[in-house]
């Protein structure tokens, strides 16, 4: 599986990318999309949406299952990637690229020490 380095990651197996402007964009790991298969359906949220760490804030489908996504760390998503609604396979085709999820706004008090190193997620993972 790729997982690379330079990311962040959650257990729940979300990897989350600070931007230059210092807000994060959010998606699935390869070792998610892998485990789902082949996505067909992507629920996003509406923008903005203020949630706290752990929160479900979108759903993807495949034709194995639904499955939820998280919110990694307390915050607002201010963005979301509209490519998916009509290419969810995306997710499968590019997970850290062009099938991000959505970005956000980290809270002044988030907790990032509840983030993951590459190293640490593989080794969940294996």
């Amino acid at each position: 599986m790729n997982t690379p380095d330079g990311l962040a990651y959650t257990s729940e197996h979300e990897w989350v990318a600070e931007l230059e402007d210092g807000r994060l964009k959010i998606g699935i790991t390869d070792f998610a999309q892998d485990a789902l298969g082949d996505v067909v359906y992507v629920d996003l949220p509406d923008t903005p949406k203020e949630a706290e760490a752990g929160a479900v804030v979108a759903e993807v489908e495949s034709t194995k299952s639904v499955s939820e996504i998280y919110m990694p760390i307390a915050g607002t998503i201010t963005d979301i990637n509209e490519a998916l609604e009509d290419s969810p396979d995306l997710v499968n085709a590019d997970p850290y690229g062009a099938g991000w999820f959505f970005i956000m706004e980290a809270a002044a008090d988030a907790d990032r020490g509840v983030l993951i190193d590459a190293a640490a997620y593989t080794a969940q993972t294996e």
